[in-house]
């Protein structure tokens, strides 16, 4: 004779997918492999890694104004190649470190949602009395 488990009390109180939730998990299986290319992390991410980079830029060229003895030894001094190097390196890697944290926390919600679809559909398949 089968045995009939009863519906714990917790999936009561549990809501289900929401829409939202529904379109994220079919937008994020489509996108999920586009989003983890380099090249597209890197692009995507630029304009953040510019508004790092823009400020260091610009406290050193409005040093050159303030100082007048910083801008005497610094031009003796400065090689510009390093500057832009570093920051070409700060917006790269700003840029990239973003784009790879949004799309761990995206494959996260991702995965938490998955579980909750599972969950739901094995409880609404399982028998239950009421």
């Amino acid at each position: 004779m089968e045995k009939i488990r009863c519906r714990p009390i917790a999936y009561l109180c549990q809501m289900p997918l929401t829409p939202d939730e529904l379109k994220f998990i079919e937008w994020w299986e489509q996108n999920r492999d586009k989003q983890r290319k380099i090249f597209y992390q890197v692009w995507l991410g630029i304009p953040l890694g510019i508004a790092f980079a823009l400020p260091i830029l610009l406290n050193y060229l409005a040093g050159r104004f303030w100082y007048k003895r910083a801008d005497a030894v610094g031009a003796s001094q400065f090689n510009p190649f390093i500057l832009v190097f570093a920051l070409l390196l700060i917006i790269v890697f700003i840029g990239v470190f973003h784009k790879k944290h949004s799309w761990d926390q995206n494959e996260q919600k991702y995965l938490e949602f998955l579980a909750k679809q599972r969950k739901e559909e094995k409880s609404s398949s399982e028998p239950h009395i009421d």
